[in-house]
């Protein structure tokens, strides 16, 4: 039956992330690439090609990669809560401008070199633009610098980052796979300003009925309350065609401001790990490795472009918050990983093709922003993890350039 196929899939799919988690412990490693990398082995593209039994792309699989989006982002507004967001208005404006006009504009310039076209070298600019939100915050929890001062910029960045690219995917999803009917997108962006004006009167307006929501001595009754609020607003917000990750960020800064805080980390923690690590094993699963050679020379030069442009702007968004130069550097490294963003906007292109973008420049453009989130997911994390020693250089340097008394 197909329902045992898919079970077992399910089965093998949280072994192998299993089986991934000791490996990445005992490398000292964060695990979300190797998750990505058994995601990408057990799947079609590579055990499919060889002819063995692989791990299919289950409606389970999909619809937990997207619970994972939602609950990363949802324990990320637990993390900044209104009171929070608004007394850091202005340092959030100021870094996310930086980060906005520095890595949009190189990745502008970039597409439109490559694809000589507007619409395609919009998409390329948002692929390297948009920051991971869900596998920076996995990482700033995993290495425990959610709680340092670093966190304040980066998180600020990633919500500058996701109002934006809610804006952008409705502007860009309007005009590629509607045929490039411009009032199509403006009723889309209209719909989506809507949409985050609501959640933010929620926020603002409605701590009281949260609190309300989740008063119950039933630790079961409370968890289910908790994630079918979360999840019902998310969900209504991806049918209205804005990001289920900025509704679910919402959510999460409406529960910050209840006395529930502690009780959700510590009875979520463990859903939100579950469904994060489904997400980055769906990231491997719908990545065709055989793609990348052909755009290996793109993805190289946009690694080569777009690494720096994020250390640069992370680096001077810490310094907009008062952060000395480690810090400052630390916010800059944490910055480079790219992830479930683009790989939207990728579809999107996908979407697109033969309308509104040539299908091969639609495959091309795909093709890359897989190879390039691999990349940059495993470049990032790994920049996070050996911080330190960039660090150093840093202060190093800072001091060499000190002229003596």
């Amino acid at each position: 039956m197909a329902v045992e196929n898919h079970l077992l899939d399910v089965g093998i799919m949280f072994a192998a992330v299993a089986a991934m988690g000791v490996v990445a412990k005992r490398l000292d490693q964060s695990v979300i690439p190797f998750y990505i990398l058994i995601g990408m082995l057990l799947g079609p593209h590579v055990l499919g090609e060889l002819g063995l039994p692989f791990v299919e792309e289950t409606t389970f699989v999909e619809i937990g990669a997207e619970l994972g989006i939602v609950f990363l982002l949802f324990f990320l507004g637990l993390e900044f809560n209104l009171d929070r967001l608004l007394e850091s208005k202005e340092r959030i404006g100021r870094a996310g401008t930086i980060d906005l006009v520095i890595n949009f504009g190189i990745g502008l310039v970039l597409g439109y070199v490559v694809f000589d076209a507007l619409l395609p070298a919009v998409l390329v600019a948002g692929i390297v633009y948009i920051s991971s939100s869900a596998i920076i915050t996995k990482s700033l929890i995993d290495l425990g610098w959610i709680a340092n001062s670093e966190s304040d910029p980066m998180l600020g960045t990633l919500v500058y980052e996701d109002l934006f690219i809610a804006i952008y995917l409705a502007v860009v999803s309007a005009l590629v796979l509607g045929g490039g009917d411009v009032g199509e997108a403006v009723e889309s962006v209209g719909i989506a300003f809507a949409f985050i004006l609501v959640l933010l009167l929620l926020v603002y307006f409605g701590t009281a009925w949260f609190e309300r929501a989740l008063r119950t001595q039933s630790n079961e009754f409370f968890v289910l309350r908790a994630i079918g609020i979360t999840v019902l607003v998310a969900g209504a917000a991806l049918a209205a065609g804005v990001s289920e990750a900025v509704a679910a960020f919402f959510i999460g800064m409406a529960f910050s401001s209840t006395d529930y805080v502690d009780e959700l980390e510590h009875n979520l923690e463990a859903i939100r790990d579950t469904f994060a690590a489904v997400f980055f094993f769906w990231i491997g699963l719908v990545t065709d490795p055989a793609l990348f050679p052909a755009v290996a020379g793109l993805v190289a030069l946009a690694v080569l472009l777009t690494t720096p442009t994020k250390l640069v702007s992370g680096y001077l968004g810490g310094r907009v918050y008062g952060l000395d130069e480690r810090r400052s550097t630390r916010v800059g490294l944490g910055m480079v990983t790219r992830g479930e963003f683009s790989l939207i906007i990728a579809t999107v292109a996908v979407g697109g093709a033969g309308v509104t973008l040539p299908a091969e420049m639609a495959a091309t453009i795909q093709a890359f922003a897989v190879g390039y989130v691999l990349v940059m997911s495993i470049l990032g994390t790994t920049l996070m993890r050996y911080s330190g020693v960039f660090e150093e250089l840093v202060v190093a340097r800072s001091s060499d350039e000190v002229p003596a008394d």
